[in-house]
């Protein structure tokens, strides 16, 4: 497996696994290069729908000499991670993550603010520390915040220097996996209507009573289990987690009483 840095034919060989929608570890196979590193070039350049081989590559290279000077301020007073962690592996801990949020429906620069927010000790950090951190405009933190903010992502809050931080709570996805069952309980509803409308028996009627049955069947699984491993959000560093039998005998008996109910209105 070839090692050192990229060169401007493989950075253009992403660009066009990227173009045709492949994932990163074909990509990164095609390349004979770890998944990681395709990963870590990709995020580090724009992402998956503005990353651009040559631009890529003169940002590299500009890295690359940065990385030969002689040391300033801001290198000099850049503080050890804290816990001994190592600064790579975070790093690319942080590009995966943000990879995987983007996927998930989010925009590059609203995942790379709520990573930012969750690899933080606190759960907390201001706008200048963002901006810092992120290497950002203070109005795309300000957008960014702003929109996670009406999802119910992030809170803000005053510190004890009067400092406006943006805060995420421990209960965020408790409160996304609720949002996202009354928004499917309301499919359920409107499916079961439909079928009404359609006429009983017949096939497009039946079809929509499956779909209605099946998503009823779910989302109480789902918002049953998040009823049930809230805790667990709330569970403090050294705290004997939950053993895994009992995980299990909690999952059954849902499961078991979710099906119950599923069968007895077949």
């Amino acid at each position: 497996m070839p090692g050192g840095r990229l060169t401007q034919q493989e950075r253009r060989q992403i660009a066009l696994g990227l173009a045709d929608d492949l994932p990163y570890a074909e990509i990164a196979r095609r390349l004979d290069r770890p998944t990681s590193t395709v990963t870590r070039e990709v995020m580090r350049n724009g992402g998956p729908t503005a990353y651009r081989a040559d631009a890529a590559h003169r940002a590299t290279e500009r890295r690359a000499h940065r990385s030969t000077r002689s040391p300033g301020p801001r290198d000099a007073a850049a503080a050890p991670l804290p816990y001994g962690r190592d600064a790579g592996a975070v790093h690319a801990f942080e590009e995966v993550f943000t990879e995987v949020l983007a996927q998930s429906g989010m925009t590059t620069m609203l995942s790379r603010v709520m990573v930012a927010l969750y690899t933080t000790d606190s759960g907390s950090l201001t706008a200048a520390e963002l901006v810092q951190r992120l290497q950002v405009s203070p109005a795309t933190i300000s957008k960014s915040i702003a929109f996670l903010e009406s999802q119910g992502l992030v809170r803000r809050e005053r510190d004890e220097r009067r400092r406006e931080r943006y805060v995420v709570d421990d209960d965020v996805w408790y409160q996304s996996m609720m949002a996202s069952a009354k928004a499917t309980a309301r499919i359920v509803e409107v499916a079961r209507e439909g079928a009404g409308v359609l006429g009983p028996g017949t096939p497009a009627s039946t079809r929509l009573e499956n779909v209605s049955r099946f998503l009823d069947f779910v989302t109480e699984s789902i918002t049953r289990a998040a009823e049930q491993a809230r805790e667990v959000l709330y569970t403090k560093p050294g705290t004997p987690a939950e053993t895994p039998a009992a995980q299990d005998r909690t999952e059954q008996a849902g499961t078991e009483q979710a099906g119950a109910r599923l069968d007895s209105e077949a």
